[in-house]
């Protein structure tokens, strides 16, 4: 087995290699890694934004991979079987909120590579009750920004309601997921992106962005909803700004700069500010066969395992378009 593992805070992940995968305790599965998709949480895990990782750690959340054992208890999946693995690793089942179907805000979660190993790696292991099948003929490097960016796009465009005219604030994997399903949905889509981001903007438009412009700038209509991926709190104001009245502002992202002071006058005439925290199973359910009804294609760009320093490094540097994914 091989893993690129995080050994302290803000250094370059370490390529180790073990003897044997490990085996799986009751109720888990040891899955064999297809690919796994690098997320701007895992930049957040390694740069230390995220505090009190597991360490040593394998990062990596957003995981397509083939079971190749099953431990005691697990009889729905057979070894061979194509699974997704995404952030949220397992739930207690017992808080209140586990309880009132809000599993994403569960008193003691466990992360997938952030509390528990995860998909930098040839093998990982994940709770059953946690994993989703997925396509058998897909290809999987094209699956594995579907666990996260997906998937939290998909969360965020849920709580950004119905309108038809969204703002998206930064565009990387999950903003080229979601405006692919906003335009299937017969949507507007108003991208976002740094001033003189010349290659998102024209990433952008080639999806069917119906304006692309600066953050600094404002749209030439007012917005339904806006949802923000980059990890800037000054956007907050700048996308209310944009906003119609009753608008709502989505923040998409685990970890954001501070939002700066700004005049009342920006959320009055009933704006709202809304976060999204993690995911639930029931996401997943919806998400993936919508995402295949849509035909949602991603773009990715891949590296080898031993990589995955430079493909958080492009990430970090705002060097991709689409989503960086690690092939073992």
């Amino acid at each position: 087995m091989k893993a690129m593992v995080l050994t302290e805070i803000g250094k370059p992940l370490v390529l180790q290699h073990k003897e044997a995968p490990p085996t799986p305790g009751p109720g888990e599965i040891l899955v064999e890694v297809e690919a796994c998709a690098v997320c701007r949480t895992d930049l957040h895990v390694v740069d230390g934004d995220l505090k009190h990782p597991k360490l040593p750690l394998i990062p990596g959340h957003e995981i397509v991979g083939r079971v190749r054992d099953c431990g005691a208890g697990v009889t729905d999946l057979a070894p061979g079987t194509r699974v997704g693995i995404p952030w949220l690793g397992h739930t207690c089942g017992c808080c209140s909120f586990c309880q009132n179907h809000q599993e994403n805000l569960c008193d003691h979660p466990i992360f997938t590579g952030y509390t528990r190993d995860g998909g930098f790696a040839t093998h990982t292991i994940a709770d059953r009750h946690y994993a989703f099948q997925l396509d058998e003929t897909a290809d999987p490097v094209s699956l594995a920004p579907l666990l996260c960016a997906g998937l939290i796009g998909w969360r965020s465009l849920k709580k950004a309601g119905e309108g038809e005219m969204i703002g998206i604030y930064g565009f990387g994997a999950a903003a080229h997921i979601i405006t692919q399903i906003c335009i299937w949905q017969g949507r507007k889509v108003y991208a976002f992106t740094r001033t003189g981001d010349t290659q998102a903007q024209q990433f952008a438009r080639e999806l069917g962005a119906t304006w692309v412009g600066s953050s600094e700038e404002e749209p030439p209509e007012k917005l339904d909803a806006a949802i923000i991926f980059a990890p800037v709190g000054a956007l907050v104001p700048a996308a209310l700004k944009a906003l119609r009245k009753g608008g709502r502002v989505v923040c998409g992202g685990i970890h954001m700069s501070d939002i700066p002071q700004m005049p009342y006058s920006l959320l009055w005439e009933e704006r709202q500010v809304v976060s999204v925290a993690n995911l639930t199973r029931e996401d997943g359910l919806e998400f993936f066969p919508i995402a295949r009804k849509a035909g949602v294609k991603t773009h990715c760009v891949p590296y080898k395992l031993e990589q995955a320093n430079t493909a958080l490094d492009d990430l970090r540097e705002g060097r991709l378009s689409g989503a960086a994914v690690l092939i073992p």
